[in-house]
């Protein structure tokens, strides 16, 4: 089998490495990319993509839900559960062939198999136990991403005890269920079963849901979702889990006292591992913590020409990140001058009902690393669009260093705030201050009207509350 020479080897074809692949042909580089599964990755394939399109379906059963709201009346009203399920995993498919294309496209290698480190600028490649190829090249990234985290005890089956993939792709619409873990993935799926009709319990051993985010935003979603009808139990922890024939009892303790859930499905969601495992990490010396790669900002790990991006590089575990990160790497490979990977200015977005997003730091953050702040905030309810739409819960909280006028954070909540995050991104890229915000002049009637109050608010001179 003779070797293969390329300029750049990625190992993973999520979306950190096919974008790293992508931008590293624009800039002329001979590249190869390994993929053991999916082109696309967990994103396009069982994450960010088929989520949203359920995600969708469960808005639209609400919608369906409250149509007399609107002055509207229809009968008889039901859904496809199948359908449902096809149709997200039509658009999973859909953007997975448009990735396929753009390989294609840049004239990038791809080779199905798995990848692991063979000595210094080589990674051998097999299929199902068999070689495939031999790749030489002075730079190689991995980008071999993450999987769900498994608690001992409570693996998922499949049946009746899912993880995020078997979410995805039910059989059946439980009548009772309960998650395990209130993170973005979580209350996404949460959200979508109580919206098509499920009764739901959320378990999270924190103090409370979304815990990464602000806790005044954390404690107006998870009032939103006891509105729904959704049950949940914080600073809690699961004991034990029963299975029966076709349900499952969970043992759940919180603030000193037990009790037992019977449920006819669960979802465990409590957090993910990076995929370091049989890649050759050891032998090359790169340094693994909590089964991630230790990288710099530019994702360079210490070993000369080795670098990691995505998930496996650690938090913030998003397909956004992993791409920016991609970019970088490939820019700082090539000779270009990128700035090197702000955490700071990555957004988070979680998908819910209601939307939730958020940059930068929360105010709790801010005020343990000693900044003195202004914080200011808006509800939708004073919002003219917002309450046009139905959609009149939601709020909008921005922090500001008192001194310098820096926004060191935004925090939203509500209906479509996960479009409206990238407004206040581009001001931290851009380093914009509280006056060149002030005077910046947003469209009306439009939600985003209340990213310009809520700053206002933070300087005493909201209007519209």
């Amino acid at each position: 089998m003779a070797e293969q020479a390329f300029d750049l080897v990625v190992i993973g074809g999520g979306p950190g490495g096919y974008v790293a692949a992508i931008r590293a042909a624009q800039l002329g580089m001979k590249t190869a990319v390994v993929e053991r599964e999916h082109l696309g990755g967990i994103c396009l394939n069982w994450g960010c993509i088929p989520t949203k399109a359920l995600l969708r379906s469960a808005e639209i059963s609400h919608l369906l839900a409250h149509l007399d709201e609107f002055g509207f009346t229809a009968d008889n009203i039901r859904f496809d559960l199948a359908k449902v399920v096809k149709r997200s995993r039509g658009v999973a498919k859909q953007l997975v062939s448009g990735v396929t294309f753009l390989l294609k496209k840049n004239k990038i290698t791809v080779i199905d198999g798995e990848a692991k480190l063979a000595g210094k600028n080589t990674v051998s490649v097999t299929k199902d136990g068999k070689d495939v190829a031999t790749l030489k090249a002075p730079h190689i990234i991995l980008a071999t991403g993450a999987r769900p985290r498994e608690l001992p005890g409570i693996e998922a089956d499949g049946t009746l005890i899912w993880n995020y993939k078997h979410a995805m792709v039910p059989t059946m619409m439980p009548t009772t269920l309960l998650v395990i873990g209130s993170g973005a993935i979580g209350i996404e799926f949460a959200s979508f079963y109580l919206n098509m009709g499920a009764k739901v319990t959320v378990v999270e051993t924190l103090d409370r849901v979304l815990p990464v985010e602000d806790e005044e935003i954390s404690a107006f979603a998870r009032k939103a979702f006891e509105k729904q009808g959704m049950t949940i139990i914080t600073s809690a922890s699961v004991k034990g889990v029963k299975k029966g024939t076709d349900s499952v009892t969970v043992t759940v303790e919180a603030g000193g006292k037990t009790e037992e859930f019977t449920v006819d499905r669960v979802i465990s969601a409590v957090g993910i591992v990076g995929n370091v495992e049989n890649i050759g990490l050891e032998a090359a010396g790169v340094k693994v913590e909590r089964t991630h790669v230790v990288v710099d900002g530019f994702g360079r790990t210490g070993v000369e020409g080795l670098y990691a991006i995505g998930d496996i590089a650690g938090a913030p575990w998003l397909a956004h990140k992993a791409s920016h990160e991609g970019v970088i790497c490939v820019e700082m490979i090539a000779g270009k001058h990128p700035h090197p990977l702000d955490i700071g200015n990555i957004p988070g977005c979680t998908y819910c009902r209601p939307q939730v997003a958020s940059v930068g730091m929360t105010e709790a953050k801010a005020k343990a690393a000693g900044r003195e702040i202004r914080v200011g905030r808006f509800p939708f309810i004073g919002n003219g669009k917002a309450i046009a739409m139905g959609e009149p819960e939601g709020l909008v909280k921005t922090i500001f260093d008192a001194k310098t006028g820096e926004m060191i954070g935004a925090h939203m909540v509500g209906a479509e705030v996960t479009e409206m995050i990238q407004g206040y991104v581009i001001a931290r890229t851009l380093e914009t201050t509280e006056a060149e915000l002030m005077e910046t002049v947003f469209p009306h009637p439009t939600v985003s009207e209340t990213m310009h109050e809520a700053v206002l608010d933070a300087y005493g001179q909201a209007i519209h509350f």
